[in-house]
């Protein structure tokens, strides 16, 4: 196995980085879903401080993702693969990686103007609260949170059609 990424198959490091999003990303959408219905207490803050935490976490992967990419190229599609099915699979990446930032983001300055303080990047930021903006940014989040359960769902789906229908195994790249 190797460490960075071959023309063939991706490396140690970026399949780390692929699973490790995708897990925390199904940690987190069911708990932000649960958190909808919490009553305000003790088990809301528990379970919101773990949310918070996640997408943090989620928030630095993704930007460790994009600075992999740029230093450690993909690896290139099969030459079978027509140029529709390359440019689909490009933009659904493309806009993963919005749909994370924009949860993430949304999700931080949701926070930060409610009036709560967070670290990130190792500094500790508390701004102004601004309750028509947190309200604004909710709903960024939760917009960008089914964004991304369809181009979670797509993503999955085109693996499995490439399996089923096309007969090749992009999944076994990623393995």
């Amino acid at each position: 196995m190797h460490v960075t990424n071959t023309l063939t198959e991706y490396g140690i490091i970026s399949k780390l980085l692929h699973w490790l999003s995708a897990l925390l990303l199904l940690i987190q959408i069911p708990l932000g879903f649960y958190l909808v219905d919490l009553d305000f207490g003790e088990e809301r803050i528990t379970f919101e401080n773990i949310h918070v935490t996640i997408g943090l976490t989620i928030f630095y992967l993704v930007i460790l993702r994009l600075l992999n990419n740029i230093l450690n190229p993909k690896p290139k599609l099969n030459p079978s693969i027509f140029v529709g099915q390359k440019f689909i699979a490009k933009l659904n990446h493309v806009l993963l990686y919005v749909a994370i930032l924009s949860i993430t983001i949304s999700g931080i300055l949701k926070k930060l103007f409610n009036g709560e303080t967070l670290v990130i990047f190792f500094k500790e930021i508390k701004i102004k609260d601004n309750f028509e903006l947190a309200d604004q940014f909710y709903n960024i989040h939760i917009y960008s949170n089914y964004t991304i359960i369809a181009l979670i769902s797509l993503h999955i789906l085109a693996v499995i059609a490439h399996r089923i229908l096309f007969k090749d195994n992009l999944l076994k790249r990623m393995l």
